[in-house]
């Protein structure tokens, strides 16, 4: 991993509510689609709808995930969104911290399987 470019991302999002963001969160982390999403509730978005200038109260999401898990996200994201077009912004991430870096990809790797079936906490 070079020092000034990585593969990690922050997708940007938005959701009708607190409630809503959560879900997708909970989702998408748990999918190992992204390493962590960041809520940020009550924030105010003011934008063209269908001909109208359309003002809402929504949540923000800060999604935290790699290059390689951006098709999928995207996808599942508008899978699981109330919206009819959700927002779906990358943003590269130039640097970062080493350790937090490293526990980002290591956060989106699917957890290896034993070769006896059994658990290695077992």
């Amino acid at each position: 991993m070079s020092e000034s470019r990585t593969s990690a991302r922050i997708v940007v999002t938005t959701a009708s509510n607190a409630d809503e963001a959560a879900l997708l969160a909970r989702a998408l982390v748990e999918e190992r689609l992204a390493a962590c999403a960041t809520l940020i509730p009550g924030v105010e978005s003011v934008y063209h709808w269908e001909g109208q200038i359309e003002s809402s109260t929504e949540a923000l999401l800060l999604i935290k995930t790699g290059s390689d898990q951006l098709a999928a996200l995207e996808v599942r994201l508008r899978e699981l969104h109330s919206y009819q077009i959700p927002e779906f912004l990358v943003l590269s991430v130039e640097s970062g911290s080493h350790p937090y870096l490293e526990w980002l990809y290591a956060s989106l790797r699917k957890p290896q399987v034993t070769g006896s079936g059994t658990s290695p906490l077992a």
